[in-house]
Parts: structure tokens; C-alpha cells; sequence
């Protein structure tokens, strides 16, 4: 049995669609952001970064097994079952440099222009601007790369796209004139979201 703990934030929603696509048993565990739960001495014992998601895998390699940062548990998920990341080292260094691409670019880059412009106060045109040219970008590398591929490693749905859809698919929900162009990362969008996995943890 795996303890989840989470929030309803894509680095939250992509783990938990990896649990589902995985049909593994699991407990959840909202944590409260808000109330800083994440900065809490026992949640602190586990992820000394006070951030969510983190699990704790009571039939680990070795045992009781706790990893944190959203793409170190999709990795770890897919290794230990031998699901979503390829069958060799090409196919893994394919996904993983998509999953890196998520985590050093799509996921602080948008994260950025939110609070930008949900947040930030006093409100700086200035700070939107410079994040939303970026998000731009990276949307035109993703545009590229599903020209010419279902999915973001390939052929083959990976963690790539696991942990790159939850941020999109905010993204273009409430962002729509960036995707207005967009027609292969919406067609992607639209593919991963059939997914009954997907369906269930974006809930």
C-alpha cells in the first residue's frame, strides 16, 4: 500500500494519475497548503523540502520507501513496475529528458506567470511579461515535437506526458488565445484526457 500525500496542484494531480494508471492501491492525504500542513515537523521528517507530493511505499525495495519531488515518483513508479518509461536505455533517456523539460521549464515557467498574475502584488506588468513570453516558447517547443509524435517521448505514452498534461491542461483551460495555434498540443491534450486514468485524478 502506497500513503499519498497531496494537494489539487499539478505536481499533486500528476502523481496521482500515475497511481491510477498503474492501478495501484493507495491511501490519500490532502494536505492543507493553505495552513502550511507541508511545512509541519512530521510532514518535514518525511520531505525536507516542506512541498507536496511525497509517498511513502510500504512494499519498497527495501521496505517502507518515501520519495518526494513529483518527477522522482514517476520515475520510481515506473522503474519498480516497468510501466510508462521504455524498455531500454534509449526509450528511457527519451522520456526523461521530456520529464526534465517539464520540471526545469513547463512547471516553473508557468508557475511563475500565475502568480504573476494572481498573486503578485504590488502587480508587475513587467514580471507577466517576461513568464508569459517564455510559456510561449516552450508551448512552441511542445507544438514542434507533437507535430511530429503522439506523445511527447514518441510513440509510446510516457511519464512525459504524465507529468506534463496536469500544468497544460490548466493552461488551456485558462489561458485558451495561447492554444488558439496550438493544434497539436491540444490534439495531444484531447487524447491524454480520454484516458480513464487521467479522468480520475484530474478530478
Amino acid at each position: 500500500m502506497i500513503e499519498f500525500y497531496t494537494a489539487s496542484t499539478p505536481n499533486g494531480r500528476k502523481v496521482a494519475i500515475m497511481l491510477e494508471e498503474l492501478g495501484l492501491k493507495y491511501n490519500e492525504h490532502k494536505i492543507n497548503l493553505k495552513d502550511l500542513e507541508q511545512k509541519r515537523p512530521e510532514f518535514l521528517a518525511m520531505n525536507p523540502n516542506g512541498k507536496i507530493p511525497t509517498i511513502v511505499d510500504n512494499e519498497g525495495p527495501q521496505g517502507k520507501t518515501t520519495v518526494f519531488e513529483s518527477g522522482a515518483i514517476l520515475f520510481y513508479l515506473a522503474e519498480k513496475y516497468g510501466r510508462f518509461i521504455g524498455k531500454d536505455l534509449t526509450e528511457k533517456t527519451h522520456a526523461m529528458q521530456w520529464v526534465m523539460f517539464q520540471m526545469s521549464a513547463i512547471g516553473p515557467i508557468f508557475g511563475n506567470y500565475y502568480y504573476g498574475l494572481n498573486t503578485l502584488k504590488p502587480h508587475n506588468p513587467g514580471f507577466i511579461e517576461r513568464f508569459e513570453k517564455e510559456a510561449l516558447r516552450l508551448l512552441g517547443v511542445m507544438e514542434t515535437q507533437l507535430g511530429d509524435n503522439d506523445y511527447l517521448a514518441g510513440s509510446e505514452y510516457t511519464i512525459a506526458d504524465i507529468a506534463t498534461y496536469p500544468w497544460i491542461a490548466g493552461f488551456i483551460h485558462g489561458q485558451p488565445k495561447w492554444f488558439e495555434d496550438k493544434v497539436a498540443i491540444k490534439a495531444w491534450a484531447d487524447r491524454l484526457a480520454k484516458r480513464p486514468a487521467v479522468q480520475k485524478a484530474m478530478v
